[in-house]
């Protein structure tokens, strides 16, 4: 796209030239801005809730969502006698936990202290001002203060410098981002959805091959289990217990020996580095290799499988290195005795029809919780050891491929959403002129990103 055929320092870091004709105004100036007014923070509290007037939270106050139309809590008549409620058009920000968050009040609501409320000014379109607003989200989390809770306040962001082009010219920046952010969005639902397809497409694979085998001509028995059906004729079905050992970190040994060392070389793996059948590593704790000899039952080695016990169940990952690991609290250490190809047993564990095993042994009415007793009852339905090698390699191969296209997709996806970020910025900034850009955009496709 082309540039304007002048520029001018705008004086600004983050900004640097626009285009000559363009000014420089404070918010303050650029919009009236509100402060929520509702401090009172108890949830379905009958004295001030669960009323008829819609009540914004930050949660519902999203950048992924322009517009908001829906909201989890309202105010009764008391409630409300103590807040404010703002129109529609309101342009809406978080300003505490998690800053510089924008939509627009599709409706009429009240929102607390924790949002900020901008109205406008005559001379200032409110498509553009939004997505101004979004692309300085960045500005706004520099001003807030450092060493506590992320918050900011009306002056902090009335003092930031807003770049204004006319209002005819607002008018077209938002009318072009409206039908290119149309597109770009649309482009990303349909590729999110392909890649749901696909996760879809290996869960089958995968539960039909631990569960019937890979010869579909394979005579077949009852396997005696509503929920399973018919295995194949020459498989067991034994009780994960009998075929491996399980055990976790608990009681003394947690409470009174267990201490983190962040210098340590041994990563003690929590519930958040475990899903989908790997080892996710971003955010590890770690301890001492002392106490993770000290420990040695809940110690990992090699062919040792790790299954979340608290919280997300059916996840798992198979250890392939001895001496780096160790469980934390609430993880399951798996240890096939023999006759157990580990990356079946995994694959097993994953599988759609031992999820719906574990949701139906799961008594828990809050967090959902697995004991190791109840781990050790888990049924499984076991092939020869040569069929179970059989089966791996199968399965390796083929959701290899799945999870090349899904990671493929995820990166065109990653692409895009980076081109949608640049796109608003330049031209609410006006690094590019889109007064002459035809109404009739071409369709978006990965080649073009």
């Amino acid at each position: 796209m082309k540039r304007y055929l002048k520029y001018k320092d705008s004086g600004v870091e983050w900004l640097g030239e626009i285009p000559e004709h363009w000014e420089l105004l404070k918010i303050k100036y650029v919009a009236k801005i509100l402060r929520g007014k509702f401090t009172h923070r108890p949830r379905n509290d009958s004295r001030m809730y669960d009323g008829k007037y819609p009540f914004i939270q930050t949660g519902d106050v999203t950048s992924a969502r322009k517009y908001i139309t829906e909201y989890n809590q309202t105010l009764n008549e008391e409630g409300f006698a103590v807040s404010k409620q703002f129109p529609i058009g309101t342009l809406v920000m978080t300003i505490a936990a998690n800053v510089g968050d924008i939509a627009i009040l599709n409706i009429e609501a009240c929102f607390p202290d924790s949002i900020v409320g901008f109205v406008p000014k005559h001379f200032i379109e409110l498509d553009y001002i939004y997505n101004l607003f979004v692309s300085m989200r960045q500005e706004f989390l520099r001003i807030a203060p450092i060493n506590t809770q992320l918050n900011l306040n009306v002056e902090r962001i009335g003092a930031l410098w807003a770049v204004v082009p006319r209002l005819d010219e607002q008018k077209v920046i938002a009318r072009f981002l409206d039908r290119k952010l149309e597109q770009i969005n649309h482009f990303i639902t349909n590729k999110q959805r392909l890649i749901e397809l696909l996760k879809e497409q290996k869960t089958a694979i995968v539960n039909r091959a631990v569960t019937k085998g890979l010869n579909p001509h394979a005579p077949m028995k009852p396997s005696g289990i509503e929920w399973l059906g018919g295995i194949p004729a020459h498989w067991e079905i034994i009780k994960l217990g009998r075929q491996c050992n399980v055990t976790k970190l608990t009681g003394f040994e947690y409470t009174k020996l267990w201490k983190t060392d962040q210098n340590g070389e041994i990563i003690a793996l929590r519930g958040l580095n475990i899903k989908n059948n790997r080892l996710i590593l971003d955010d590890v704790e770690r301890i001492s290799v002392e106490l993770s000899n000290q420990l040695r039952r809940s110690k990992l080695f090699a062919r040792d499988i790790v299954f979340p016990c608290t919280g997300t169940l059916g996840h798992g990952a198979l250890i392939e290195q001895d001496n780096k690991y160790h469980i934390n609290q609430n993880i399951a250490k798996i240890t096939p005795i023999e006759d157990i190809n580990p990356n079946f047993l995994l694959y097993m564990l994953c599988c759609s029809s031992m999820q719906y095993q574990i949701n139906r042994l799961n008594f828990s009415g809050l967090q959902p919780v697995l004991l190791i007793g109840t781990i050790r009852n888990l049924i499984l339905q076991i092939p020869p050891i040569v069929e179970q090698n059989q089966i791996v390699n199968w399965l390796n191969t083929t959701t290899a491929k799945i999870d090349l296209a899904i990671a493929k997709i995820e990166k065109e996806i990653k692409l895009i959403q980076e081109y949608r970020t640049t796109l608003i910025s330049d031209a609410v900034t006006g690094k590019i002129d889109v007064r002459e850009t035809s109404a009739v955009e071409p369709t978006l496709t990965a080649a073009a990103i």
